[in-house]
């Protein structure tokens, strides 16, 4: 493809991305198409001879969007968001264009050095001190497993990299009932074992017990097994459940054991004030994440990892083959050894256009109305007679049930949520998912998309309304 066929092309794209920002609203939220549709349009083979773009973008219209769940539309309640702007997008565009592997500072020290600036008014929009020092990830999962490894590193006195650990006493890793799945997975991916992250009960809220926490670890140690870490969260998934920092990490001190704040999607409410209180006892803490893709109108994948020893982590990474050396290495980051990965996007540069777009308090006001609507939704949906709330609302996230009146059996009732959620996924007007809590089926509800109005998250309870009783 010459330049201007691409100018051509690309104008021509960039009409229907700006229609389709406009336009989302009027798609099915979730995609409407069955198992194997998608496969079935596409041919078994590459094509042999070049095709034209017209035709290859006609197809994309044609079979790609029928299979596309749109996550930037506004009636997406489902998960927590993965929000978008259109000053995100126009920086992924340059960065796609520039296609730099910013692995190194002399690969682009524009995107290394920008990275680093970006992160720290990150951290002081979010209320970090001045200890952490931070690194883009992909995702809250990939911060999770630099921690474990660091962990891993530091509870065998760093020879678990070199040796591996078969000579080392069994590590274990704490962590509430409710925290994410990645943190099994991640410690799988460490070699510690899935049958040693110890999962720990949960008070009333939900949050994570701390005197559990102190009879788990003194439990392993007198078992031979050796306590690594701690997991704490700020926004569980399923019912945006805060864990107590302070006292854990006064565990955590006591125990000398690493303490790593899962906030993926929470963390970004602390740039509102009256959040802040999440982080009482952060001074304890080894690690942070939270990601801007969630809930900072910033494109996935863009997670940010903050550190209070950068040089923990680098000795956990680090391997320097002489191809990967250079004269600035002495004077300069190379994120290289921040991360699993040794390529890396120009990540910091969407963060950058967007921060300036909005500023800081155009995405306090974005944060602030979605946590008010929430609770506005959760106040009516408590008060019908025939629905019930599950989990109280934590920031812009709770779970309610239909519970008719004349039902009283809980089977029945599980049952007929499964119902009522198919039904209104199915409908296409809204996208929500399901949970369990204490055992029963439930659905979620969390408020978060970049053009989410009051109007939308008012007009949702209409149509649960409508559904629900028309079963």
């Amino acid at each position: 493809m010459d330049n201007e066929t691409f100018r051509r092309h690309a104008h021509e794209i960039v009409d229907w991305m700006a229609d389709y920002m406009g336009d989302v609203e009027s798609y099915p939220v979730r995609a409407q198409v069955r198992p194997g549709d998608i496969a079935a349009q596409l041919p078994m083979a590459a094509p042999d001879a070049p095709e034209p773009m017209d035709a290859i973008f006609q197809d994309f219209k044609d079979i790609v969007m029928p299979g596309i769940t749109h996550w930037q539309h506004p009636s997406f309640f489902a998960y927590f968001p993965a929000n978008s702007s259109p000053p995100s997008v126009l920086a992924e565009m340059l960065t796609a264009t520039l296609a730099a592997n910013c692995l190194l500072w002399q690969t682009s020290p524009a995107a290394t050095e920008m990275e680093t600036r970006i992160l720290d008014w990150l951290r002081q929009m979010i209320g970090l001190d001045d200890g952490f020092t931070g690194v883009i990830q992909d995702s809250a999962s990939s911060a999770s497993l630099c921690a474990i490894l660091t962990a891993r590193e530091r509870a065998t006195e760093w020879r678990a990299n070199e040796n591996g650990l078969s000579e080392a006493a069994p590590l274990s890793i704490y962590a509430s009932t409710e925290t994410h799945s990645s943190v099994e997975k991640d410690a799988k991916v460490a070699g510690i074992g899935r049958q040693f992250v110890r999962k720990i009960s949960v008070d009333s809220n939900f949050a994570m017990r701390p005197d559990e926490l102190a009879q788990a670890i003194a439990v392993d140690r007198a078992e031979g097994v050796t306590p690594a870490m701690v997991v704490a969260t700020l926004g569980t998934t399923g019912v945006g459940a805060i864990d107590p920092l302070r006292a854990i990490g006064d565990i955590c001190k006591r125990e000398d054991l690493y303490l790593h704040v899962d906030a993926a999607w929470a963390g970004s409410a602390l740039i509102l004030d009256d959040y802040r209180w999440m982080i009482d006892g952060i001074e304890a803490v080894d690690s942070f994440v939270f990601n801007p893709h969630k809930w900072l109108l910033t494109n996935f994948d863009c997670s940010a990892h903050f550190i209070r020893d950068p040089d923990a982590l680098v000795r956990t990474l680090s391997i320097l083959p002489e191809y990967l050396k250079t004269q600035t290495a002495d004077d300069v980051i190379d994120y290289r050894d921040w991360s699993v990965p040794l390529g890396r996007r120009f990540r910091a540069l969407k963060l950058w256009f967007v921060l300036r777009s909005y500023g800081v308090d155009g995405l306090r006001r974005m944060i602030a109305d979605h946590i008010t609507w929430a609770e506005e939704l959760a106040g009516l949906v408590d008060a019908a007679p025939d629905f019930e709330i599950a989990s109280k609302r934590n920031l812009a996230l709770f779970n309610f049930r239909y519970r008719p009146m004349s039902l009283d059996n809980e089977s029945e009732i599980d049952a007929l949520n499964e119902t009522l959620l198919n039904a209104i996924n199915d409908d296409g007007r809204l996208y929500l998912t399901q949970n369990r809590v204490n055992g029963r089926y439930v659905i979620r509800f969390c408020v978060g998309q970049t053009n989410t109005t009051r109007d939308h998250v008012l007009g949702a309870w209409d149509v649960i309304q409508e559904i629900a009783r028309g079963l």
